[in-house]
């Protein structure tokens, strides 16, 4: 029997690929400092990567694949590289974030130097920011280029965009979610509602796991839905799985970042992305999961703690007030 040995595996995206290797006929150890936020198929083992030795000691015998859901930078994988003798596989999920246009920009700069002009689609050879310290999207460039470069396994380097289901702690959904469950008859978005920044399903990733180690496939794999929906049919789409509905307002203010109706997909070009590997279907049919989940997670509680990287956003998602002297003005 295969065995997989996941890092960072009761998030989001370990709790999915570990159900679709599982499924596979993977024997799955979940390595964390949390424990799994539901039972299933797998053996969950304490795991912090900051002490010495620490990956050595989990994986034990070895795995047959190693995956690292939350690496971020050239130390993160140096520990990864450290315990390559004992695995046969290492597959690294990085971000979409890493590619760059023609003067350079990435949607880390975005409000500073202007949105990035990127082609539609993006593909895998776009070039993207060079390695470094300096931000997200360099740090994560010098996480792949470390791997890639000093991995004598074979390893893979996956690039999902605004990613979405159950146990989130950046779940995007809630910006509708919450305006749906407050009542809101209408939502206000920017650019005309007209935005299109690609998601991706962590049941795609997962997808793209199982993909990935069946054979000998590209080293560096983008992962995507179905479609690159538009913030006005996610809003459409989430409706649909909470069987409510609401007037979507387009605005008409072409600034980056807007003045109103600034959703987490409001981007003022297209980001949307191609992809090698299989998906698990559009946005539409795979975002209900992860609404469902969102409900229940956020009933009684303050959303904050549930979703505290969405929480930590430096606007006021829910301005209420605001939405209503745009929408006024808007009639």
């Amino acid at each position: 029997m295969a065995s997989a040995f996941i890092i960072g595996g009761t998030g989001q995206i370990g709790i999915a690929v570990a159900r679709r290797l599982a499924e596979e006929g993977w024997a799955v150890r979940l390595g964390s400092r949390t424990p799994p936020p539901a039972e299933g198929p797998w053996q969950h083992v304490p795991f912090d990567r900051s002490a010495p030795d620490a990956l050595k000691t989990a994986i034990d015998d070895g795995a047959d694949l190693l995956m690292d859901c939350i690496a971020f930078d050239e130390a993160d994988a140096d520990g990864l590289l450290s315990a390559q003798a004992s695995v046969g596989h290492i597959i690294a999920v990085s971000s979409a974030s890493v590619y760059r246009d023609e003067q350079g920009r990435t949607l880390d700069e975005a409000g500073e130097r202007g949105f990035p002009r990127l082609p539609v689609p993006i593909r895998e050879d776009q070039p993207t920011v060079d390695p470094g310290p300096g931000t997200y999207s360099t740090r994560k460039a010098a996480m792949e280029r470390r791997l890639l470069d000093r991995a004598q396994c074979r390893a893979t380097i996956l690039r999902p965009a605004a990613i979405h289901g159950p146990y989130s702690k950046h779940a995007r959904e809630w910006w509708f979610v919450r305006r749906l469950l407050d009542g809101r008859q209408r939502i206000p978005l920017a650019y005309g509602g007209r935005s299109r920044f690609q998601t991706t399903s962590v049941a795609a990733i997962a997808e793209a796991v199982v993909w990935a180690v069946a054979e000998d496939r590209p080293p560096i794999l983008n992962v995507a839905d179905a479609d690159a929906p538009t913030a006005a049919e996610i809003g459409r789409a989430i409706m649909a799985a909470m069987g409510r509905s609401a007037e979507i307002v387009g605005l008409s203010d072409e600034r980056y970042p807007p003045s109103a109706g600034m959703s987490p997909w409001s981007v003022a070009g297209p980001f949307v992305c191609s992809s090698l590997a299989p998906n698990a279907g559009t946005y539409a049919q795979t975002v209900r999961d992860a609404v469902i989940w969102l409900i229940e997670a956020t009933r009684g509680r303050d959303w904050r703690s549930v979703l505290p990287q969405l929480a930590a956003y430096p606007w006021d998602l829910f301005d209420y007030e605001g939405e209503d002297r745009v929408l006024s003005a808007a009639r």
